[in-house]
């Protein structure tokens, strides 16, 4: 009976190791990827439109470049919205400046423009609805503003630097139906020569605009917030230069905390092989008192019914 519960005692502290190595380190709730903390902020150079720009101007002229020059001279100038869609006012400013014979009949301009020239879209296209007539667009590709805010891909966005108000962002969906549908751009092309080693299809290059257009977008974006100094392309440069850096932080982030895991995780095992050999130390060293015990005839547990037996066997 004895060396049983001896055998017992021994099972209960290795049942007592089996569920302490069982234990998850704490560090192991902390192994989930590190993200820097903080609200994500897509620009860091946010400034109100009139802080960044002068006047309408210079909004025209520096958030696209050089692909707009602002004229005071309306009358050799274009506009990029108008509201009858059986005459484009456009046509006839092209006419001024290249002559009466010219016609846009081509789409020289390339990005998600139509090849060859441009033609009907019907009453489906509604977001850029002055150019259903005639247009170098498809009107699958500026079906909504939302699509053509997001359709030159990210970091081209114009709301980064938050939401807009509905006169403000009003204006850079105008430009963009513009842009993309305007057959008259053919004719602005900013690189026309092969051989040049920034040659592409889709820059334009100054292409005169209505004063009082661009007067009318500043006055409407105010109060709006833009990024950097006011130029599109460096924006996205810098956004991007930041999505890097945003990156690299996470990385190592990640890489700390997985280490710190790795740590804790050590030192874990460690205190638990520490408390699991002290126990068997202990319990051994008790297994094997019991064992000499029961030898001597003196055992530990039981002591008390043979002391009772043997006062009975003498009486």
């Amino acid at each position: 009976l004895q060396p049983s519960l001896a055998l017992q005692l021994f099972r209960l502290f290795r049942c007592q190791s089996v569920m302490i190595f069982s234990l998850k380190p704490a560090a192991t709730a902390g192994l989930l990827l590190a993200v820097p903390s903080g609200v994500r902020s897509w620009e860091d150079t946010c400034a109100p439109f009139h802080k960044i720009y002068a006047d309408g101007t210079e909004l025209c002229e520096k958030m696209f470049d050089d692909a707009f020059s602002v004229t005071e001279d309306e009358e050799n100038a274009y506009t990029m919205w108008f509201f009858d869609g059986d005459n484009n006012p456009n046509d006839a400013i092209t006419q001024r400046l290249f002559g009466d014979d010219v016609a846009p009949d081509q789409c020289a301009v390339q990005y998600f423009h139509k090849k060859g020239g441009p033609s009907p879209e019907g009453d489906g296209m509604a977001e850029c609805h002055p150019w259903k007539e005639n247009a170098c667009c498809h009107s699958d590709t500026v079906g909504s503003e939302a699509q053509i805010r997001e359709s030159y891909g990210e970091g081209y966005e114009w709301d980064r630097c938050g939401p807009m108000s509905a006169a403000c962002e009003r204006f850079f969906v105008q430009e963009a139906c513009f842009y993309e549908c305007e057959p008259n751009v053919s004719y602005f092309r900013k690189y026309n020569d092969t051989n040049h080693t920034d040659y592409n299809e889709w820059q334009l290059g100054n292409m005169p605009i209505k004063k009082s257009y661009c007067d009318a977008w500043y006055t409407a974006c105010y109060n709006d917030y833009f990024c950097g100094k006011g130029n599109f392309f460096e924006c996205k440069a810098h956004y991007w230069a930041n999505e890097a850096a945003r990156a690299n932080e996470t990385a190592r982030a990640n890489e700390a905390a997985l280490l710190a895991g790795q740590e804790n995780s050590a030192t874990t095992y460690v205190v638990s092989l520490s408390i699991v050999g002290a126990l068997l130390v202990v319990g051994a060293g008790f297994a094997l008192f019991l064992v000499y015990r029961e030898k001597k005839g003196t055992p530990v547990f039981g002591a008390e019914e043979l002391a009772a037996k043997t006062a009975a066997d003498v009486s």
